[in-house]
């Protein structure tokens, strides 16, 4: 039987993809790499490391190091997030629903702990969570499973009494790997990429998930 919940952050809970991309943006651009939106829907989904490794072997900058020009990402969009963050559509509906049926919940994200832990605490929703996983304490980030079944470690279930909530094809990759039902939320301009069709439900907005979809799962 489902009992927990666990829900990814960035695009699903805040909306977070376009402040990533613009901090992207800006700190590439400083040691002469352009990097567009196209180049930087590639990397959806990944630790900021593998992003700047995926980047660095592909353009090969010289200058600064893969891990200054990361931690510049990160500080950057933490900044933003802080700045200009803002809930995603249904993001309070969805935690009440779950909260409602007492549900253990847990977010699991490919973000930095230090820059989760801002942003959860900037939407006043950090007290939702019994646990908050970051996939940078992994041995592998997602597509692989590891960051979903720590969580569902720490909040005691096993992953088939778990339920994921992601939006991008790297993170439902990583949650089915875990063996957890999946529900997807993609991004309006990606809901048509057939490889979503791995998840048990997609939506277009957290605020069509119900019990009906529940008691399916």
């Amino acid at each position: 039987m489902i009992n927990t919940v666990i829900f990814d952050m960035d695009g699903l809970l805040i909306d977070s993809e376009p402040l990533w991309g613009l901090a992207m943006k800006e700190v590439f651009a400083t040691v002469g790499v352009e990097l567009t939106s196209e180049l930087a829907s590639h990397t959806t989904g990944l630790r900021t490391a593998e992003v700047v490794d995926y980047w660095h072997d592909y353009f090969k900058w010289q200058g600064k190091d893969r891990e200054q020009v990361t931690n510049e990402i990160i500080d950057t969009v933490t900044a933003k997030i802080l700045a200009h963050g803002e809930a995603m559509e249904g993001l309070e509906y969805i935690l009440d629903f779950f909260s409602a049926r007492n549900f253990k919940m847990g977010l699991a994200s490919s973000s930095p702990l230090r820059l989760i832990e801002s942003a959860v605490t900037h939407m006043g929703i950090k007290d939702r969570f019994q646990v908050i996983s970051s996939a940078e304490f992994e041995s592998h980030g997602k597509p692989h499973p590891a960051v979903y079944l720590s969580c569902a470690r720490k909040l005691g279930s096993s992953p088939l009494e778990c339920v994921a909530f992601e939006d991008s094809v790297t993170g439902m990759t990583a949650a089915k790997a875990a063996r957890m039902k999946t529900v997807v939320v993609p991004e309006a301009h990606n809901r048509s990429n057939k490889r979503y069709a791995l998840a048990d439900v997609k939506l277009d907005s957290l605020l069509d998930f119900n019990d009906e979809i529940l008691a399916a799962l």
